[in-house]
């Protein structure tokens, strides 16, 4: 004996299942990025202004910033949801094997890198991090005034920055400076007491390592430089530029 075919029922189903899968495919995903900022060494007071930069930045470009200061995070799953880690002023070894491990395949699966300032200060027992941010700081002077001069202004980040501009800061020192970089703001020393890498002082950089993008700054000490437009500006298209929404 045959059933009989309770067609509205069949209509219901058909019209909701309809609107999910045309709500789904109107989703696009969302781009997201992990701003980490652990320190188990020096601790940078601009962090907090730092974090604010880049969650303001975010709401207002419609990309999802994280900011964390939990190492767990770095696991396979949980980077799978980022497009880019920012390194903000992190110091010390902050992540243990399993860490390490899970970020170098994040980064050798097309994940995306930013070191802002102390982010070359990190993980000096790891080479593959040294390669990654492009070298280590080795040291500083007082912070001081000095000269920078913007030596590439075909990449985002600088190209609507002055030829040479006066800036307030901590001027690092870097050692194991790879050979990869493509410099993009060096520092005058003669404009300033202390520097130790002679002609060519880089202090800001980007290179591709792994298949990844890599982009470093290594200005901003100071609370106020994370509100600077020129700053705020040259940060978050550097970071486009890792994201490849930006050449």
């Amino acid at each position: 004996m045959s059933k009989q075919i309770d067609w509205r029922s069949l209509i219901t189903l058909f019209l909701i299942g309809s609107l999910s899968l045309n709500a789904y495919s109107q989703e696009k995903p969302a781009t997201s990025i992990l701003v980490f900022s652990k320190t188990l060494g020096y601790r940078h007071e601009s962090i907090a202004a730092g974090k604010k930069m880049f969650l303001d930045l975010g709401r207002e470009n419609k990309i999802n910033v994280d900011t964390t200061e939990d190492a767990s995070f770095f696991n396979d799953q949980r980077l799978q949801g980022y497009n880019a880690v920012v390194f903000l002023s992190t110091s010390g070894n902050v992540l243990d094997t399993f860490q390490q491990e899970a970020f170098q395949k994040y980064i050798r699966h097309g994940g995306a890198f930013v070191g802002i300032h102390g982010a070359t200060c990190t993980e000096y027992d790891w080479p593959w991090f040294n390669k990654l941010v492009g070298a280590y700081f080795d040291d500083h002077p007082k912070p001081q005034q000095a000269n920078y001069t913007v030596v590439d202004k075909n990449f985002p980040a600088t190209r609507d920055l002055p030829d040479a501009f006066p800036w307030y800061d901590e001027v690092y020192n870097f050692r194991s400076v790879q050979d990869s970089l493509h410099y993009l703001i060096t520092v005058d020393e003669s404009s300033y007491e202390g520097g130790k890498m002679g002609k060519l002082h880089p202090v800001c950089w980007y290179h591709t390592f792994e298949g990844a993008r890599s982009f470093y700054l290594a200005l901003g000490h100071f609370a106020d430089a994370y509100e600077d437009p020129y700053y705020r500006a040259g940060v978050w298209k550097g970071l486009l530029w890792a994201l490849r929404k930006e050449d």
